[in-house]
């Protein structure tokens, strides 16, 4: 039980510390692309095309295969359909029939001739169909019929492709492009992973920061509650001044619990981008000490996005992707060559009488198959594709123009956010020196309880807008950043 005890404290002691681990923006970053599944997704996406890409490699080799067949069949096969009866003679020397004496004839003008079964003479070099035989060879039914039950048969088959008219070429450009392809939306996808995981890494800061403010409002507030309570007692305020402080302070407690609940329910989707559980207490490196955001704007030149958005990659893979299927179009109006080899066997076989027994044989060829008449169906197609390049390319065209102009406005954010950030460092400071004489001034009772409020609540709006100012310069500059096509992985 010692020990039971001992190890369920070392795991509460763990699990403590591991829900309180301070965690960085890159920390943050890794483990939201670490846990990400539409990344994973991707992942797989690039395997699969290059396991196509290897595939029709595999199209320039020889194609080696077996087919086999067994079939039962419930009749044979007769060539004659009862017995057969032959004629039996000899040949003369010049080639006439040498007629038995058991065939019938006359003379007829001195000439022997044959009479045909209506006693008719016939000349027998002309007409031997007429002659009537006695004399036979009998031809059994059964010797030619053929044992078929039991067929079995196969055949190995090599193909090699000499020319399909450049279709397995375009065919192995097709797919290291879609490889190309499914790289380039990898990218963008995970450019998008750790754009969504930095606004909400800023967004719980700044709510951090917000809820520190709150905080501050709050026991400013219950501070000059406590003296102006004092203060009427001694009859130098009014219960309505009194009134005043406490309806503000439930306003500042109310804005103080919403803040904390935008607090947590950040922290929860910064869990989920992580891929932790949402009841961990993440606690993250800015929330005490956040250095101060640069306002100097980095370049920016639009032929940088040009040469670096993986949107751009992606439309330009996919435009050289139907160009090559144009070319597997034209391939189709080509003549195709391909040599072949075939090992046959099959019994029963012919190869040496009829015999029900295996035999085999082997033969090798070239065939050519030519494309003559189709409709037009190969020329709608080459249409089709021709059309489907075009729209690629007006796409690519649209999205340079849709690019272009998202860096344009990324640019005046920036310089907007850098401007606005340092008006509010101004308004800041001007608010704690208006607060600060008018808390002089309520505490020797020369400045009304109104006018303390009012240079608390411009205090209160200054220190918010500063902070909001702050973290759209951070967000600005990555999403000029993400807008020039830049690497954010490795992007502070």
């Amino acid at each position: 039980m010692k020990k039971g005890a001992i190890s369920l404290v070392c795991l509460i002691g763990v699990t403590a510390v591991q829900a309180q681990q301070s965690f960085t923006l890159e920390e943050c970053r890794r483990m939201a692309l670490d846990n990400n599944k539409e990344l994973k997704i991707s992942e797989e996406k690039i395997k699969e095309e290059y396991s196509k890409k290897k595939a029709a490699f595999t199209k320039y080799l020889p194609d080696l295969s077996f087919t086999g067949t067994y079939l039962y069949n419930s009749k044979n096969i007769s060539l004659l359909s009862e017995d057969a009866h032959l004629p039996v003679f000899s040949a003369n020397t010049d080639g006439s029939m040498n007629l038995p004496s058991s065939v019938k004839g006359t003379t007829l003008n001195g000439t022997w001739m044959p009479l045909d079964k209506d006693g008719n003479p016939f000349n027998p070099k002309t007409n031997p169909e007429k002659i009537v035989w006695n004399n036979y060879a009998i031809i059994p039914k059964e010797a030619f019929e053929m044992d078929i039950h039991n067929v079995y048969a196969g055949v190995l088959t090599l193909t090699q492709p000499i020319y399909l008219g450049g279709k397995i070429r375009a065919y192995n450009e097709i797919t290291r492009f879609a490889e190309e392809l499914a790289k380039t939306k990898h990218n963008t996808n995970l450019q998008e992973v750790i754009l969504k995981t930095d606004e909400t890494y800023w967004q719980v800061i700044s709510l951090v920061s917000k809820k520190k403010l709150a905080e501050s409002y709050v026991k400013l507030l219950q501070k000059m509650d406590g003296d102006l309570q004092t203060m009427i007692a001694t009859g130098v305020a009014t219960k309505a001044d009194g009134l005043t402080i406490k309806v503000k302070l439930n306003e500042a407690e109310t804005v103080l619990s919403k803040v904390e609940n935008g607090l947590s329910l950040s922290r929860m989707v910064l869990c989920q981008l992580c891929g932790i559980s949402l009841q961990t207490r993440l606690v993250l490196s800015d929330e005490d000490t956040t250095p101060e955001p640069e306002t100097t704007l980095p370049p920016a030149d639009v032929n940088i996005a040009f040469n670096q958005r993986p949107e751009l990659k992606s439309l330009d893979l996919a435009t050289k992707i139907y160009k090559k299927k144009e070319s597997m179009v034209v391939a189709d109006l080509l003549p195709q060559v391909a040599l072949t080899g075939n090992y046959l066997v099959s019994n029963p076989n012919s190869y040496n009488g009829y015999e029900n027994k295996f035999g085999s044989m082997w033969n090798v060829g070239v065939a050519i198959r030519v494309p003559i008449f189709h409709w037009g169906e190969n020329f709608h197609n080459l249409k089709a594709a021709k059309s489907e390049t075009r729209m690629a390319n007006l796409q690519l065209e649209e999205a340079k123009e849709k690019i272009e102009l998202q860096v344009n406005q990324a640019v005046y954010k920036t310089n907007e956010a850098s401007k606005r950030l340092i008006s509010a460092k101004k308004n800041m400071e001007k608010a704690e020196e208006n607060l600060r004489y008018a808390t002089l001034g309520f505490d020797s009772g020369v400045i009304p309880t109104s006018n303390v409020l009012e240079a608390q609540t411009a205090w209160l709006s200054a220190n918010s807008e500063k902070i909001d100012a702050e973290i759209d310069v951070r967000l600005s500059k990555v999403y000029l950043a993400k807008a020039l096509g830049q690497d954010l992985k490795n992007k502070d």
